[in-house]
């Protein structure tokens, strides 16, 4: 490649870099604040990143929040089956996954902050097409449009708020990820309880509104501006990420030994993969994300209303509005408990939790299905599942849910990230569309033998952290990397 061609290259990165160029300094200066008040400066700063960024999850939990409150008004308005419906739901999941592998090159190409913007341009085509749809290959584009939009934010929202946050509170920040997902499930529902599913749909593109002009105000991510070789840019971003009174010297010393040591390996090819370095947190991203979804948690939530009902138990929007406010709560208590129990512990006791809820509800079933409908111990197993149901949906919340995102940001190294990230968010994505799929499938086959096979892969998470995952909290990204040498 000659330099004419570099230096396009160059530019084309940097045309989303310099907005917001109110953070750029001429001079560091010097540490003149306490401790105590130059982390308030630097936790107000890298908040109000986090903050802007997390719009990109809520518009998430909208598109996976939409189909619940509105299944019965689309089959009724547009007269399609029930089948077409099913799919309808499950097509988010296969544009997620294509967003998923498109995901790793945008982002080292173009950086967080412009593949944040790109994402959110077909999130609002396909919730206009669902709005205005007439028949159903309008609700199947714009699934598939909101999905492709998804699958990039999904991978580029953690790995931001990994890149910019302080060792000391990358977990409560970086599990605000999940929590912006949880919250924009139940405003779904909440909104889904009093507003048709056209205008519901319109009110999808609101997090995207006010994402893309939200971007212009916040800095681009520090580490990969150093990867990229943008010096001047990558200490900027920084220091108005810790404070303008901060001391940023030590920190940027790590990055660029990182950095350096990185690029003297930047191609990678795939026998390179079988060198523990790269192949350990790869299995550890893809496990971790694929398991999440094997619980069977998408499964339980987009059937809610169906397995409360075969469970002998009246529900509907409100009963599912209640799902997702316990989510919320859920996750809001992970986000304060990341950096004091740390990633590990709360990651077992949450997959335990789980398993065990898990198992609960397959007993429940089971002997439902052997006892008369006018039996006490019939209204007795009853209220055992839907206690069952609740608890999962709360232990996922609050460590088998947002964890696994925020480890996959923290451990992938540096030159491998685009090309892993994309790998395990697809891997994400594909099993949540497995589960989707099969769940009305197995739940027709046998309600307590379903929840028997996704209490078996809770356990196996439980396996597999126990066994292979290192815990990083308070630990920077450097450390975990080079850990895996």
């Amino acid at each position: 490649m000659n330099s004419d061609e570099e230096e396009a290259r160059a530019d084309l990165r940097k045309q989303f870099l310099h907005t917001g160029s109110w953070y750029r300094m001429s001079s560091r200066q010097s540490s003149l604040l306490s401790s105590a008040a130059q982390l308030r400066e630097s936790s107000v700063s890298v908040l109000f990143c986090v903050l802007v960024v997390a719009l990109g999850p809520i518009q998430f939990g909208f598109t996976f929040g939409y189909s619940s409150p509105t299944q019965s008004e689309i089959i009724e308005d547009l007269g399609i089956t029930d089948s077409e419906f099913s799919l309808f739901g499950s097509l988010a999941n296969v544009g997620a996954m294509f967003g998923a592998l498109a995901c790793g090159q945008i982002s080292e190409y173009v950086g967080r902050k412009a593949s944040l913007m790109i994402a959110a341009i077909p999130n609002m085509i396909g919730w206009l097409a669902i709005s205005f749809a007439k028949d159903v290959s309008f609700l199947y584009m714009g699934r598939l449009l909101t999905g492709f939009g998804i699958g990039i934010i999904s991978y580029e929202v953690p790995v931001y708020i990994a890149e910019i946050a302080p060792q000391n509170l990358r977990g409560s920040l970086g599990s605000v990820n999940q929590l912006a997902i949880t919250t924009g499930m139940m405003l779904m529902y909440l909104f889904g309880i009093f507003l048709n599913w056209r205008l519901l749909a319109a009110i999808g593109i609101v997090p995207c509104l006010l994402l893309i002009p939200g971007l212009f105000f916040i800095p681009e991510s520090p580490r990969w501006l150093a990867k990229m070789g943008m010096m001047q840019d990558f200490e900027a971003s920084l220091q108005v990420l810790r404070g303008f009174d901060t001391d940023i010297s030590v920190e940027v010393t790590e990055i660029k030994k990182s950095v350096a040591s990185s690029s003297n390996r930047a191609t990678i090819r795939f026998a390179d993969l079988r060198r523990k370095r790269y192949w350990f947190p790869l299995m550890l991203g893809v496990g971790l994300l694929a398991l999440q979804q094997l619980t069977g948690i998408n499964g339980v939530l987009f059937y809610a209303s169906d397995i409360f009902e075969s469970a002998g138990i009246s529900a509907g929007n409100v009963a599912t509005f209640s799902l997702g406010t316990i989510q919320v709560v859920a996750t809001g208590a992970a986000t304060w408990l990341m950096d004091k129990a740390g990633r590990r512990v709360l990651l077992i006791v949450s997959s335990s939790g789980m398993t065990a809820s898990l198992l609960l509800v397959a007993i429940s079933f089971y002997v439902e299905s052997a006892v008369s409908e006018d039996s006490s111990l019939y209204g007795t197993m009853a209220i055992g599942s839907l206690i069952g149901l609740v608890a999962m949906v709360a232990f996922f919340s609050l460590g088998v849910g947002p964890i696994p995102w925020l480890i996959m940001s923290e451990i992938l190294p540096v030159n491998i990230k685009g090309f892993a990230g994309s790998a395990a968010t697809f891997a994400n994505f594909l099993t949540t569309w497995v589960v989707t799929m099969t769940a009305n499938l197995l739940l027709s086959w046998s309600e307590g033998g379903t929840f028997t096979i996704y209490a078996v892969f809770g356990a196996s998470m439980i396996a597999f952290v126990s066994l292979w995952l290192p815990e990083t909290k308070g630990r920077t990204l450097e450390e975990i990397q080079s850990s895996f040498r």
